[in-house]
C-alpha cells in the first residue's frame, strides 16, 4: 500500500513541481521541447534495445538455455520505456538509467534476491 501512495501521488506531486521550476528557469518552450526529445528519443532506444533483449532471448531458446538475465533485461527496457513515454525528468531519468546496460547490470541482483525470496515463499512457482 505505500508504495501505491508513493507511486501515485509523490512521484506525480515531484513531476510536477520540477516542471514548473524548469519552466519559469528556463522558459516553457524549452521545457517542452526536452519532455518531446526525450519520450521521441527513449521509444527508439526502448525500441533498439527492446529488439536486442528479444533476439538474446530467442538465441538462448534454441540453444536450449534458459533466457534469466535476457529475460530481466528485456522487462528493464520494457519498464524503462514506459518511464520515458511519462512527460516529467525523473521518470526520464529513470527511464533511461533502465535502457542501458550498465545500470541495469548495478539493478540485476536486487531483483535476482527479490525473485528467489518470492520463489522461497511459494509467492512464484516453477513449472
Amino acid at each position: 500500500m505505500r508504495w501505491l501512495i508513493l507511486l501515485f501521488v509523490l512521484v506525480p506531486t515531484a513531476e510536477l513541481a520540477i516542471l514548473i521550476y524548469s519552466g519559469n528557469t528556463i522558459g516553457i518552450l524549452p521545457t517542452l521541447i526536452i519532455i518531446l526529445i526525450t519520450g521521441i528519443g527513449g521509444a527508439y532506444l526502448a525500441r533498439k534495445q527492446g529488439l536486442k533483449a528479444w533476439s538474446e532471448i530467442r538465441l538462448r531458446m534454441s540453444t536450449m538455455e534458459t533466457p534469466g538475465d535476457a529475460l530481466i533485461d528485456g522487462v528493464c527496457i520494457f519498464i524503462g520505456g514506459l518511464f520515458l513515454l511519462i512527460p516529467g525528468f525523473l521518470t526520464d531519468i529513470f527511464g533511461f538509467l533502465l535502457l542501458f546496460s550498465g545500470p541495469r547490470n548495478m539493478i540485476r541482483p536486487f531483483i535476482h534476491k527479490w525473485i528467489y525470496k518470492k520463489m522461497k515463499n511459494n509467492q512464484i512457482l516453477m513449472m
